[in-house]
Order: structure tokens, then sequence, then C-alpha cells
């Protein structure tokens, strides 16, 4: 009993340090990517356009009906407690430093995460890795860094939009339902609205980006040889970015209300 718990000790640490390698190491190359020719730009930029470009439509969607849906409730029922003042404090709190930057991880791990794991998965398995580091090509440079950059850049950017429409485009479907006066609108927005925000919605969207992306990179490297181990890594690469992504969020969260 006590040989198999040290020996699934062992095992486990050095998976620690197998992951932080790769880590590492993808975080190397993507450092000077953008410095002279490198052969991952065309990886780089089919990735952001599927994971930002395509994404547009429902992160829009779901933006302005969350920011609706908001105002809308909020305009209702506060003015009923004294407290109608609110309505615009608790929107930019739910959009910009809350629910938007982590619908956007969870948009981007359902699409992205599952299809970055699955494709480098079924890569190893037919041997294409095997076939770039015999033509001199680091797979790392040419596959994880690109998609790397691409899945964090996108994110940040799809999080700015959401942004931009959870309280701004949200006001057009008010008016369909609730007229508000724009000035009103607009003005009480401006005000409530800080940097602060600003910044803690950024920095949270780029650390789901990096979170989601090595994630996904770490485990569809990881299968061996059955094309069988694909979605076992694909279903472990969504659930290490659901879990790592929502513990960050807390601690951001929690650093952000007790600085």
């Amino acid at each position: 009993m006590l040989g198999r718990l040290g020996r699934w000790f062992i095992d486990y640490v050095k998976g620690i340090f197998y992951a932080l390698g790769f880590f590492f190491k993808v975080i190397k190359a993507s450092m000077p990517f953008f410095r002279g020719r490198q052969i991952g730009k065309k990886v780089l930029t089919m990735q952001i356009l599927f994971t930002g470009f395509e994404a547009l439509n429902i992160i829009a969607l779901i933006a302005m009906a969350l920011g609706a849906v908001i105002i809308i409730q909020g305009v209702s029922l506060l003015p009923q407690f004294g407290q109608g003042e609110l309505t615009f404090p608790i929107l930019i709190t739910i959009i910009t430093r809350e629910l938007g930057p982590l619908l956007c991880a969870f948009i981007i791990i359902a699409r992205s995460g599952t299809a970055i794991a699955t494709e480098l998965g079924h890569n190893v398995v037919s041997h294409e890795i095997e076939a770039y580091i015999a033509s001199g090509i680091d797979p790392i440079s040419y596959l994880a860094a690109p998609r790397f950059l691409g899945v964090t850049l996108s994110i940040l950017l799809l999080n700015l939009y959401f942004n931009f429409f959870g309280l701004i485009g949200s006001f057009f479907i008010t008016q369909l339902i609730e007229p508000v006066q724009a000035t009103d609108y607009f003005r009480k927005l401006l005000s409530y609205l800080r940097l602060e925000d600003i910044a803690s919605s950024t920095l949270k969207s780029l650390t789901f980006g990096i979170i989601i992306s090595l994630s996904s990179l770490y485990y569809g490297f990881k299968v061996e040889q059955a094309s069988t181990e694909v979605p076992q890594m694909v279903i472990k690469a969504v659930g290490a970015s659901f879990v790592f992504s929502i513990i960050a969020d807390a601690v951001i969260t929690l650093i952000y209300y007790t600085r």
C-alpha cells in the first residue's frame, strides 16, 4: 500500500514538473514570435479568425441580452426600494468585472479549447508531430505558440467587445421594452464606470486566455498512441480550463475587493 502511494506521489510530482516545463517552453517560444519571419503566423491568423471573429455573433447576442435584462429588472424593481441609482453600478459590476470575462472564457473553452485539444491529439495519433520534428520544425513554435497567442489575444478583444455590447448595445434593446432616456443612461453609465473596472476585466480576460490555451495545448500533446485517448484528453482540458478559470476569477475578485 505504501509502495503504491509512493509511486503515485512520485508520478504526480513528475507530472507537475512536466506541465510546468511545457508551459514555460510555450511561453518562451511565444515571446519572440513577432520578431522577424515566423512560420506559424498563418496558424496564428487562423486561430484568431476561429476563436475571435467567428464568435462575435454569439458574444454580442449574450452581452446585449444580459445587459438588457439587468437594466429592465433594475429600472422596474430597484426604485420600489428607493435604490434606483444602483442599476448602473450593478450593470457595470456584472458586465465588466464579473460575468463578462467569465462568460467569454466559457464560450472560448467550449469552442476553441475543445477544438485545439482535439486537433493536436489527432496530430499526435497520425504521427504528424513526428513528421514536423523529422523535418526540423519545432511543434511548440509552429503549433503551440501561435495558438497560445491567438486564444489569449482573441479572448481579450472579445471581452472588450462583450463590454461594449453589454453596456451600450443593451441600451437599444432596453428601448424596445422599457424606454430610458439616452442622456440619463450614458451620463450615469460614465459616472459609475471607473478605470479599475476596466483593468480588472482586462486582467481576468488575459488570465483566462492563458489558462485556456495552455490547458488545451498541454492535454492535446499529452495524447500518446490511440485515437480513443483524444476525447479523454479533451474532457480533461475542458475540466482543467473551467476549474482554473473559476479559481483565477475568485482570486482576482478577492484581491479587487480587499486591496
